[in-house]
Order: structure tokens, then C-alpha cells, then sequence
């Protein structure tokens, strides 16, 4: 037989060999284990918001839609299908009261009816009011001032000096300036018609500046308007959420009992006399 001939032959044999060992090790290999599948949670559906909803922007069905939610973790506040189904159409015409991301669940509070009102009027807690007075760069942080964050008033005025001009007088000749803290922790509303912060905005230099009041704080700040200069003094975030100091807020109650005078650069508390 041919030499070559055999080596085909033997090579042959171990092939078949091979495949033959192979065969029978896979028909007798164990068949993977199916795994059970995952339970499947239970989900409702909620309306969010299908893109960004900015502030005082009236809300259209488009800018709605209904998502599957975990029922675990919907909160009670949300609006679901199964309870209002016509929702997307009945909030249509609601104007937001807050900025709301694309993806974020519509919540009534964060929603108000304008009925023919305008922007401000819908936005403004119910018993609060809207202000607006003049401001500077000097008066006003800056510029640092932006809508959404909280002041302190400051009213500032000069009176005429009750000796007059006389150098050896108790008051030294000079005319007094006061300065006293008439109003704190208060939201600004708008910088200009400007109601929110622009995107990379960190100064704003307005000329007015509109606040949120209460009804009695109206009247403080019109009379303070009128006395003399009105500052802003810009309050920290950590501070926004504090209680006023008894201190201060007795002096905002009672102007009368005392003012800051500053004389020579020199502060001292000057107290008066209450009838």
C-alpha cells in the first residue's frame, strides 16, 4: 500500500475518532437549568411632563404624557390614569407655578388655574402680594440679586440736625443718618419683568425690583419708600428658611424705639422716646 495512502487513512481514523468522542460527550452533558423569570412589579400609569415645563409657561396637552410607574413608590399626590383618565386634556391652560423637568410627575400644587388672570396673579401664594420698587447696582447687591431669592430691607435716610449748624452742639453740627433693617427674609419675585434665572446667569442689574409682601409689610415698605433710601441686603441660602431674631423683629414693630446712627462712619444705637 502507498505510503501516502496509509497517512490519509490514519489521519482519517483519528478525525472520526475525535468527532466521535466529542458527540457522545455532548449528548451525555447536563442541559442548563432554566431560571424562573423575574417577577414582574406591579406599575400604574402617572402623567409627567414630556419636556421641560419652565415657570409661568401655560401647559398644552403635548407638553404631557401618561408613564408606567412603580405602584410602590407612586405617590398619592400624583395624577394616575385609572383615577383621572381626561387629565392631560382638563390641566391643559394651567399655568406652572414652578419650573418641572421633562420626565417629572405633574402634581396639582405645583399647577394653578389662571382664569383670564395674569402671569404674576397666578403665581403669588394666596394672602400675598406683589411690590415692585426702584433699585441700583448700589442698592440692589450689585446685581447679585436674582428672582427667587431672599432680602433684607434696609431703609436708610438723613435728618437735619436740630442744633443746626453748631459746631459745639451735642450732635457736632452734622446732620444724622439713620439706617435701620425695616424688612427681612423676603422673596424676590421678578428682576425687571425678568420672573426666573436664565441659564448661566449670575447677576441681573435691574432697575426694579418686584417682591413678594404680606398685606402689613405693603405699608411698611411704601412709608420706608417714601422716608428715604430702600437697600437690599441678599441673604444667605442656608439663611432663607430662618426665623427672624425677637431683636429685629421687635424693631420692625416698634421703628419708634430706636435707629441706627451712623456718624463719622461710626455706628451707634440711638434710643427714643415712646409716647
Amino acid at each position: 500500500m502507498n505510503t501516502a495512502r496509509i497517512v490519509v487513512l490514519v489521519i482519517a481514523l483519528a478525525a472520526g475518532g475525535v468527532a466521535a468522542y466529542l458527540a457522545s460527550g455532548y449528548q451525555n452533558a447536563p442541559l442548563p437549568v432554566a431560571l424562573p423569570a423575574a417577577e414582574k412589579l406591579p406599575t400604574v400609569e402617572v402623567l409627567v411632563a414630556k419636556n421641560d415645563i419652565q415657570l409661568g409657561q401655560a401647559v398644552k396637552p403635548d407638553d404631557l404624557q401618561w408613564q408606567s410607574w412603580p405602584a410602590s413608590t407612586a405617590s398619592s399626590a400624583f395624577i394616575r390614569r385609572d383615577n383621572r383618565p381626561e387629565a392631560q386634556t382638563q390641566i391643559a391652560g394651567s399655568i406652572a407655578r414652578v419650573p418641572l423637568m421633562q420626565g417629572e410627575p405633574i402634581r396639582e400644587q405645583k399647577l394653578v388655574r389662571a382664569e383670564g388672570s395674569g402671569f404674576m396673579a397666578a403665581i403669588l401664594p394666596s394672602g400675598m402680594r406683589a411690590v415692585s420698587t426702584e433699585i441700583s447696582a448700589e442698592t440692589g447687591a450689585g446685581g447679585f440679586i436674582l428672582p427667587n431669592d431672599r432680602v433684607d430691607i434696609v431703609l436708610t435716610r438723613r435728618l437735619k440736625n436740630p442744633d443746626g449748624a453748631n459746631p459745639n452742639g451735642p450732635t457736632g453740627g452734622n446732620d444724622l443718618i439713620l439706617s435701620e433693617v425695616i424688612l427681612t427674609n423676603i422673596r424676590v419675585l421678578a428682576i425687571d419683568q425678568a420672573p426666573k434665572e436664565k441659564e448661566g446667569q449670575n447677576a441681573v442689574l435691574g432697575k426694579t425690583v418686584t417682591l413678594e409682601l404680606k398685606p402689613e409689610q405693603v405699608a411698611t415698605l411704601s412709608v420706608g419708600r417714601q422716608a428715604g433710601t430702600l437697600s437690599l441686603a441678599l441673604r444667605a441660602l442656608v439663611d432663607a428658611g430662618t426665623a427672624v431674631d425677637s431683636s429685629l423683629e421687635d424693631q420692625i414693630k416698634r421703628p419708634t424705639g430706636g435707629v441706627n446712627v451712623i456718624r463719622y462712619g461710626v455706628q451707634a444705637r440711638q434710643l427714643t422716646s415712646q409716647k
